[in-house]
């Protein structure tokens, strides 16, 4: 029995025994292949959007690498080497995932897919130039973001005259109206812009300000007065004397003028009055008769001057003088007071052609005295004597036939 119970006990042993044996040799041989599928993979770098790592993997593609990692790659990414290159120990891949951006350039939109990361990047990648004078929505340094939108406008020459004063600017407005405002340009009530501030602009369009103003001129200007002549018999004949002094008056005008850049385009009459009434001249006219002649003729010469005959007869240049003219003492060469005398019919001579004290006939004066001489008095010339100037003036210059009587 015991040696039977002994034989049993050394079976189970003995099986138990391979049992731990066989599952030390599985394990062993997992582990073996574990060891041995863990040495034969390949050690890749990866810069996967700027993040650096290293795997391990069996991937045969760098496109299997990354279905390996689970990674949604675009056609439009930048992927260096190629996503059909081997995977070889030690490879380094790069990965950068384009974003969609949708540029905006003077309201003409079209998408793009850009690995830039910067604006300033992806503008040089896309070989849009922007200077000075454009305007964009972003800086050139923001980070480029999926479905991103980037306004841009192109800054162009425009010529702006205002108040007639032209110069040349650069601008990116689309209307007059914004034109205007980006530069500063502020309008009056009055002001006048061409074109119309919502017409639109484009390069070379010229934007013209014209400056109108409205403003009030008043304009003062005399109001002559007239000389009132008043018949006086007291005063001898010929002679004349201010009763009053004559003023002139003020009228008033009041315009209403428009200006278009300082200078005058209208002017319209808005209000008419006298500011100070003139005051006529009152000139009192001699009438009371005098002697013609400062010496009487007797009645032969007459008739002989009436019948044509006695005498010598020339004709002579004559012209008029005063006894307040300028240079004139109111004496005669031969001592005759005409001052005292106004009426007196006295004529200048040429001593050498009509002798003074000659009595004389002339056209149109009358008889009359040699009794005078003159600078100016030479040859066949006469100067005939006048109480006033204005029978002077009348008198003027005129040729006149003379009769010399004795």
């Amino acid at each position: 029995m015991m040696k039977t119970l002994k034989n049993s006990a050394a079976k189970v042993f003995k099986r138990r025994s391979m049992a731990v044996y066989i599952t030390s040799l599985i394990v062993f041989l997992i582990a073996t292949g574990v060891l041995l599928y863990q040495g034969t993979k390949k050690t890749v770098a990866l810069a996967l959007d700027g993040k650096e790592q290293v795997v391990k993997t069996h991937a045969s593609t760098i496109q299997d690498l990354f279905d390996e990692l689970d990674l949604s790659v675009n056609k439009n990414d930048y992927i260096h080497p190629a996503r059909t290159t081997k995977v070889s120990n030690e490879l380094q891949v790069t990965w950068k995932p384009a974003k969609e951006v949708t540029i905006n350039q003077d309201g003409v939109k079209k998408k793009i897919w850009t690995t830039s990361k910067t604006v300033g990047d992806m503008l040089k990648e896309q070989n849009i130039d922007i200077n000075a004078n454009d305007k964009i929505s972003q800086a050139g340094s923001t980070t480029i973001k999926d479905n991103m939108e980037i306004a841009i406008n192109k800054a162009f020459i425009l010529h702006v005259v205002d108040g007639g004063v032209a110069k040349k600017v650069w601008s990116t407005s689309t209307t007059v109206a914004d034109f205007l405002k980006k530069q500063g340009i502020s309008l009056q009530p009055l002001d006048r812009v061409e074109p119309s501030l919502y017409d639109s602009v484009k390069e070379g369009s010229v934007v013209n300000v014209v400056r109108v103003k409205k403003v009030t001129d008043v304009v003062e200007e005399p109001i002559n007065y007239d000389v009132v002549s008043r018949k006086d018999h007291s005063l001898a004949e010929g002679n004349e004397k201010v009763i009053s002094e004559g003023k002139a008056g003020l009228l008033s005008h009041e315009y209403e003028v428009i200006t278009e850049n300082g200078k005058e385009v209208k002017r319209s009459l808005v209000a008419k009055k006298v500011v100070q009434e003139k005051q006529d001249k009152i000139v009192a006219v001699g009438t009371k008769s005098v002697s013609a002649s400062a010496e009487p003729v007797s009645l032969t010469d007459r008739k002989n001057v009436n019948a044509g005959t006695g005498g010598r007869e020339i004709i002579v240049s004559s012209t008029a003088y005063t006894a307040g003219c300028n240079g004139c003492s109111g004496t005669t060469a031969t001592g005759y007071d005409l001052r005292s005398n106004p009426n007196a019919k006295i004529i200048a001579v040429d001593p050498s052609v009509i002798p003074l004290g000659s009595k004389v006939f002339v056209e149109g004066y009358g008889y009359a005295i040699a009794a005078d001489t003159g600078g100016a008095i030479r040859g066949n010339k006469i100067d005939v004597f006048f109480s006033s100037k204005s029978k002077a003036y009348q008198w003027g210059k005129r040729s006149v036939k003379i009769r010399i009587i004795n």
